[in-house]
């Protein structure tokens, strides 16, 4: 797991003490047939939905400034979280040379995105949030993942600059802690979860159950 030192977070994303949410929040996320139907991914195995003071937890989901992204076939296109409105986002969040992201951020979004592959309900998509090894996580790197796990979704590149201490914008956005780090958006554009992983087999049995 590669982590951020809390110093630079604290001093780049300026979060006013805007902690998220306790964890135990139970979230009432649709309707169907006249009947309120629950989920909550903040337990069942999923872990807690926030990772301390990181993260946005029951917050509006940005519009994510990304301007590299490949689709599931390699060439480029564009993704937007706005557009996604209405559907659950499943949105992943890496870097090429993270151990954590390969032991099982990838093999977890693999699963999820596998399991609702074709499914306009969801959309699940992934980043690459470039904050250090800028040699090794490249734009290059992308597609090279993309087709090592053969993973079919868009993936795009968001790389740090010296403007920002070197933090890339969707890190500042989502007050990511780190890589892997997995955000669920839900149809009406909330942070449903966010943390550094995800039990992949309950999140898909949970969403398939909710959505019916």
């Amino acid at each position: 797991m590669t982590m951020l030192a809390s110093r630079r977070v604290d001093a780049a994303m300026k979060s006013d003490n805007q902690g998220p949410s306790v964890s135990t929040r139970r979230r009432f996320l649709g309707a169907s047939a006249g009947a309120v139907a629950t989920l909550s991914l903040s337990g069942l195995g999923l872990g807690p939905a926030h990772a301390g003071e990181y993260g946005i937890l029951d917050q509006p989901a940005p519009e994510l400034q990304v301007d590299y992204w490949l689709d599931r076939h390699g060439k480029p296109t564009s993704y937007s979280i706005g557009a996604a409105r209405g559907k659950w986002v499943f949105l992943e969040c890496f870097q090429n040379w993270c151990p954590g992201c390969h032991t099982h951020g990838f093999p977890t979004l693999k699963k999820v995105a596998d399991a609702f592959d074709g499914d306009d309900r969801v959309s699940v998509a992934a980043v690459q949030t470039v904050f250090e090894g800028f040699s090794s996580n490249t734009r290059e790197a992308v597609r090279e993942l993309q087709l090592r796990y053969a993973l079919p979704i868009p993936m795009g590149h968001d790389p740090g600059t010296p403007e920002r201490e070197g933090l890339p914008m969707t890190m500042l956005q989502y007050r990511t802690g780190g890589t892997p780090w997995v955000i669920v958006i839900e149809p009406g554009g909330t942070v449903a979860y966010n943390n550094y992983r995800i039990d992949g087999d309950r999140f898909i049995a949970l969403l398939k159950e909710q959505l019916g």
